[in-house]
C-alpha cells in the first residue's frame, strides 16, 4: 500500500534519529515500512541496511543494501556500507572490492557530497591497508620459497612494484620512427654485452683523454644545437644549454677528424661493439657533459631500432640516471646499456662536472636483414627531394 508522501518523510526522520541514537529496532521498523510500501529507491534501501546492521542482523543488512545497488549500482553510499556489512561478516576479501569500487566511483568529479566525504576518505584508507596485508603476505611466502632471491627475479620483482603501485611501467616512444614488435626493456642485462669488458677495461686511458680535452675549456658545445635550417624547439629548456654539453668523436654518422685524433685509445676500446651505421644518422659518439647541479629534463629518443651505451668516466659525486620507472647512479667505469625511446632524465647533485662516454648501437633482437631495410629506408629519406618528413620536423 503507497503511502501518503507526508507519512513517508516522518518515517524516515523518525528512522534517521533513531539511528543517530543507536536505536536499531526502531528505525529498521521505520525504514520497513517505507520499502514494503514500494517506495524502495536506493536511499531507502540503504536507510534500511543500516538500520539492519545497527540492529546486528548482518543478513538482511546484506540484502537491503544489495536491493539499494540494483537500483543504483554506482551509490557511493551503498558501496560503502555494503563494504562494512561484509567486513563485520568476515569476508574482508569481499569487503576490499567494495571499498575498492566506492573509491573508483568517489573518482568522478563531483560524485562526493559533503556527508559522505568521510566514508571515502575511510574506504580508501581501507583500501590501502588491504593492499599492504596482501603484499606483505606474497612477498613473506615469496621469501620462504627463495624463488625471488636470484638474479633472474629481477624483471618479476618490478612486476610486483607495478602491481601494488609502487611504480608505473614506461613503453618506447621514440619521437621519428618506431620498429613495432621489440621488447619494452629499460636498463639491458650486462651480461648480453661482454664487448664491453673491453669498454670498461679501458676507463683509465679514456680518462686521460677527456682530462687533456676538459683542459682547454672551450671544446664542449651544447648537446642539443638550434639549425637555422629546421624550425626550433624549445625541447623543455635543453636546446643551447650549455649545461649538458657535448664533445663529438663521430656526429650523425660522421667522424670529426680533429677531436677523434685526440682520442685514439677512445674509439679502439670500441672496436668490438655492434655500432650503428648509417649514413647521415649514426653513429654518434661523444663526451657527455653535465655540469655541477643541472639536470637534463624527461624525454625520449628518436628512433627504438637503436640502444645507448653509457661509460661513466668522470663522477664526481652523486648523479643519477632514469629510465622508465627504474633510477640508477653512475659509477665511473661501470657501463650500461638502456633503450632511450622510453622516458629518460638525469641528474648531477654533486658540486663538480660529470662525465660520460656515450654511444650508439644496434639493438641486439633486429635480425641483420632488419638493420639493412631500416637503414635503406633512411638512406631513401635522406636521398629524395631534400624535404623533410612531417615526424622529423
Amino acid at each position: 500500500m503507497q503511502l501518503p508522501l507526508s507519512e513517508a518523510r516522518e518515517l524516515a526522520r523518525v528512522g534517521m534519529d533513531a539511528l543517530r541514537r543507536g536505536e536499531g529496532r526502531l528505525a529498521r521498523a521505520s525504514f520497513e515500512k517505507i520499502v514494503t510500501a514500494g517506495m524502495d529507491d536506493a536511499s531507502a534501501c540503504v536507510a534500511l541496511g543500516m538500520a539492519c546492521r545497527a540492529e546486528g542482523d548482518g543478513p538482511a543488512a546484506l540484502a537491503a543494501v544489495d536491493r539499494a545497488l540494483a537500483r543504483e549500482a554506482r551509490s557511493i553510499r551503498a558501496l560503502v556500507l555494503k563494504a562494512d556489512i561484509l567486513a563485520d561478516l568476515g569476508d574482508a576479501r569481499a569487503a576490499s572490492a567494495f571499498y575498492l569500487a566506492a573509491v573508483k566511483a568517489a573518482d568522478v568529479p563531483g560524485a562526493v557530497p559533503p556527508d559522505l566525504q568521510g566514508d571515502v576518505a575511510r574506504a580508501r584508507e581501507m583500501c590501502d591497508k588491504s593492499a599492504r596485508s596482501i603484499e606483505e603476505g606474497i612477498r613473506e611466502r615469496l621469501e620462504g620459497t627463495g624463488l625471488a632471491q636470484g638474479a633472474a627475479a629481477g624483471r618479476f620483482l618490478q612486476s610486483l612494484d607495478i602491481l601494488f603501485g609502487h611504480k608505473r611501467p614506461y613503453f618506447q616512444q621514440p619521437r621519428y620512427y618506431n620498429f613495432p614488435g621489440l621488447p619494452q626493456i629499460q636498463f639491458y642485462d650486462r651480461a648480453m654485452f661482454p664487448w664491453l669488458d673491453s669498454v670498461e677495461a679501458a676507463t683509465v686511458d679514456i680518462q686521460a683523454e677527456l682530462a687533456a680535452i676538459l683542459q682547454d675549456g672551450t671544446s664542449f658545445r651544447p648537446y642539443l644545437e638550434s639549425d637555422p635550417r629546421r624550425p626550433r624547439k624549445l625541447q623543455d629548456g635543453m636546446l643551447d644549454n650549455p649545461d649538458w654539453g657535448a664533445f663529438y668523436l663521430w656526429k650523425n654518422g660522421e667522424v670529426v677528424p680533429e677531436n677523434a685524433a685526440r682520442c685514439p685509445k677512445t674509439l679502439a676500446a670500441l672496436a668490438d661493439a655492434p655500432i650503428a651505421r648509417m649514413a647521415n644518422r649514426s653513429p654518434s659518439i661523444l663526451f657527455s657533459l653535465l655540469r655541477p647541479g643541472a639536470r637534463i629534463p624527461a624525454h625520449c629518443g628518436l628512433v627504438n631500432t637503436r640502444l645507448i651505451c653509457h661509460l661513466p668516466v668522470l663522477v664526481p659525486g652523486p648523479c643519477s640516471f632514469r629510465v622508465g620507472n627504474e633510477v640508477r647512479d653512475w659509477e665511473e667505469g661501470k657501463a650500461w646499456v638502456f633503450d632511450d625511446s622510453i622516458e629518460h632524465e638525469a641528474w648531477n647533485r654533486s658540486d663538480k662536472t660529470r662525465v660520460i662516454l656515450l654511444f650508439e648501437i644496434w639493438r641486439p633482437e633486429l635480425t641483420t636483414e632488419e638493420r639493412a631495410l631500416v637503414t635503406a629506408m633512411f638512406e631513401a629519406i635522406d636521398a629524395g627531394t631534400g624535404v623533410r618528413p612531417a615526424w622529423e620536423i
